[in-house]
């Protein structure tokens, strides 16, 4: 079945990612609405700061993504930056939103959705729509971390947020296992102390520039996540993978991290059970949050990302039959 999946219901779920025809109908479908609230806790501030407390109540921390992506107009570019800077004035009303050391609460920016896509400016435009957002981040006491999206954007985004942590040190950055690039951006990150988050990747890649087979893909994270381990940051490991997350503590401790200079982060929704039995034990377990009405290309890509989240879908989809 895992075979079959990656080969074959994989690539057509992420292709179905990007028609508009299909999102429009998903869109449309009161049901599917439903079912994504398992990944997708609701379209409002309202509703994701719901979810929020419930994750702090315990113990988790959070990351919260305000969805949307590859904005092809300055309007939606601003939309995105002030949903951002709502998100985050509320963020600051928390009682734990001011922190020494660690920050509970982390907003997460695609740089698509902040205009770097644009034909005129996008970059200039995406830094400074960031940078704002990081000086209300400052002012909350939130961290912030700049997202990876498809390989064509790694070297705009790297460069971007390059310049956005000679103002913010805090700031971290994504990078993802299955681009064969990530080895050698995880060991310039390492060495420079940087707030990393590795994950495996969610977009489809030509083999050209990313690794294409599961077993593949977790060794290099495995190989990633040692150098990030042995160097000067403070790693996010990114994973729902029961391989990765059995070798977090035996690398920790090879390379004398304790449970405070490293944390797990999972997604909304998924492993719960997990979640939660590794914050019961005393680790730092931050928790992905998506909130927003443009949900449909983030719901795809969680379709395509394990086949237990293909399973739920269809078996809601056959219960609403019966």
């Amino acid at each position: 079945m895992a075979g079959v999946f990656a080969k074959t219901l994989r690539p057509a779920i992420l292709a179905a990612s990007h028609s508009d025809g299909l999102r429009r109908t998903a869109e449309r479908l009161p049901f599917t609405r439903k079912v994504v609230h398992r990944f997708v806790p609701g379209a409002s501030l309202d509703r994701v700061l719901d979810s929020v407390a419930a994750l702090r109540v315990s113990d988790r921390l959070v990351s919260i993504d305000y969805l949307g992506e590859d904005v092809t107009d300055i309007d939606g570019a601003n939309t995105a930056m002030h949903a951002y800077l709502q998100l985050l004035a509320a963020l600051s009303r928390r009682p734990d939103a001011l922190h020494d050391g660690v920050r509970p609460l982390e907003v997460s920016l695609k740089l698509s959705a902040l205009g770097q896509a644009l034909d005129r400016d996008g970059e200039k435009i995406a830094l400074e729509n960031a940078h704002t957002i990081c000086e209300r981040a400052e002012q909350a006491g939130a961290w912030v971390t700049v997202d990876a999206e498809d390989h064509t954007t790694t070297d705009s985004t790297l460069s971007i947020a390059a310049d956005l942590h000679t103002d913010f040190p805090w700031l971290g950055v994504v990078l993802q296992a299955y681009l064969r690039r990530t080895h050698g951006d995880c060991e310039q990150f390492a060495a420079s102390g940087v707030r990393v988050r590795l994950c495996k990747g969610a977009y489809d890649e030509p083999a050209s520039v990313a690794y294409r087979d599961r077993g593949a893909v977790t060794d290099s994270y495995l190989r990633c996540l040692r150098l990030l381990m042995a160097g000067l940051g403070y790693p996010m490991v990114a994973s729902h993978d029961p391989v990765v997350i059995e070798a977090v503590s035996a690398l920790a401790r090879e390379y004398g991290r304790g449970t405070g200079d490293f944390e797990y982060q999972m997604l909304y929704g998924i492993r719960d059970g997990e979640q939660l039995r590794l914050a019961s034990a005393g680790n730092r377990v931050r928790v992905y949050v998506p909130f927003g009405t443009q949900w449909y290309g983030y719901f795809m890509r969680r379709l395509a990302e394990r086949p237990a989240n293909l399973t739920f879908f269809m078996r809601a989809l056959a219960e609403r039959g019966h």
